[in-house]
């Protein structure tokens, strides 16, 4: 099987995938990277993360501001290059939102994954690593989660599209053969990468545990709330298996290099550390690394939560020759020196994206 050249990486410009191509361009292949900033920033130089991302890897990223519900526009993407394999990241992804809007997130994350889908096969690219997520699992009936676990009992909206894109895939795969495709199951990306230059930005709605965290370690928020401390967990937190952000753009660049001299059909992989960390802990740690304090906070369950859950890797560690090697400490601190070095997230040049039921933005 030939070497890839070019990905394509859509949802480039978000947290993970602007990792992830940092991670790709460093490992030799070209990056044609879009997004439509619904979840990323971006200003009237297109994207200050991928812009850093060429800083700090000393390549060039083509960029475009695309939307996966427009595909006429992506259509014209693949014609314009030669795409040998895609990097699915482009989604909607916060858990609490989608239970307010589940039309926008089913379109979005549906309408858009069939419409790329499409145009791939039409260009007669079919090789793809889709950016699954661990919510496929459920409420898990046994820990350590492996590859086997039941999927579909899945508590809230975004995760429901996360399995019905892994059943579309599995259906896709058993009626055309030559479709390559491994969907990474991973568990909760946190840290940033160690120059401090791309991060979680903190400033959207809905955002994530440790930028909120380290937002109220600035004394930019006042306190952190914490959702649910009557969990039936050690100290009554929800338990999950974060795993540094680096490691997890590892684990993609690993699965595109088995892509390339493997066909696999449909393969899948979870991508953790195999460490369950409560909330609480997590906030221990980052204030013992910090050297901060953080006032939280406890209010009720969030709709959708689940109490516990933590991966068990065996299957990446041993097929795709993959394994976490960042700690805890490293997630907070990373995070920490990318918070401190920009406080307010990446600039922000008056330029807003929204998404609509239309699918333009």
């Amino acid at each position: 099987m030939p070497q890839f050249k070019t990905v394509l990486v859509t949802g480039g410009a978000g947290y993970i995938g602007s990792h992830c191509v940092v991670d790709l361009l460093d490992a030799g292949y070209d990056v044609v990277a879009i997004d439509n900033f619904a979840n990323a920033v971006g200003d009237e130089e297109g994207s200050p993360a991928l812009n850093r991302a060429e800083q700090i890897t000393g390549k060039k990223i083509t960029f475009y501001e695309a939307d996966l519900l427009d595909k006429a526009q992506i259509n014209g993407i693949f014609d314009k290059h030669n795409i040998d394999c895609v990097i699915h990241f482009a989604a909607l992804k916060a858990v609490g939102e989608s239970m307010q809007q589940p039309l926008l997130y089913y379109q979005n994350n549906l309408l858009g994954m069939l419409n790329l889908l499409e145009v791939m096969r039409s260009h007669n690219c079919y090789q793809m690593v889709f950016s699954s997520s661990c919510t496929v699992y459920g409420e898990p009936k046994h820990l350590p989660i492996t590859e086997t676990h039941a999927t579909g009992n899945i508590t809230n909206v975004y995760g429901r599209t996360k399995y019905f894109i892994e059943e579309m895939l599995k259906d896709l795969s058993a009626a055309d053969a030559k479709w390559n495709i491994i969907s990474l199951r991973y568990f909760n990306p946190v840290g940033a990468h160690p120059s401090g230059l791309i991060g979680e930005d903190p400033t959207k709605e809905f955002t994530n545990l440790m930028p909120f965290m380290a937002q109220v370690a600035l004394g930019k928020k006042p306190v952190l709330t914490i959702f649910g401390n009557d969990y039936n967990t050690p100290d009554g937190t929800g338990i999950r298996d974060y795993i540094h952000v680096m490691d997890l753009a590892n684990g993609h660049v690993a699965a595109l290099n088995l892509l390339c001299t493997s066909h696999l059909g449909l393969k899948v992989y979870n991508l953790g550390t195999g460490r369950g960390v409560s909330v609480k802990e997590l906030v221990d740690v980052f204030e013992r690394v910090t050297g901060t304090k953080v006032p939280t906070k406890y209010v009720a369950r969030r709709l959708g939560d689940i109490t516990a859950m933590w991966a068990d890797a065996t299957l990446a560690n041993t097929e795709l020759g993959w394994t976490t090697t960042r700690s805890i400490e490293q997630m907070c601190t990373d995070f920490w020196r990318w918070q401190t070095m920009n406080p307010d997230g990446y600039p922000k040049k008056n330029k807003t994206s929204v998404i609509v039921m239309n699918g333009k933005s």
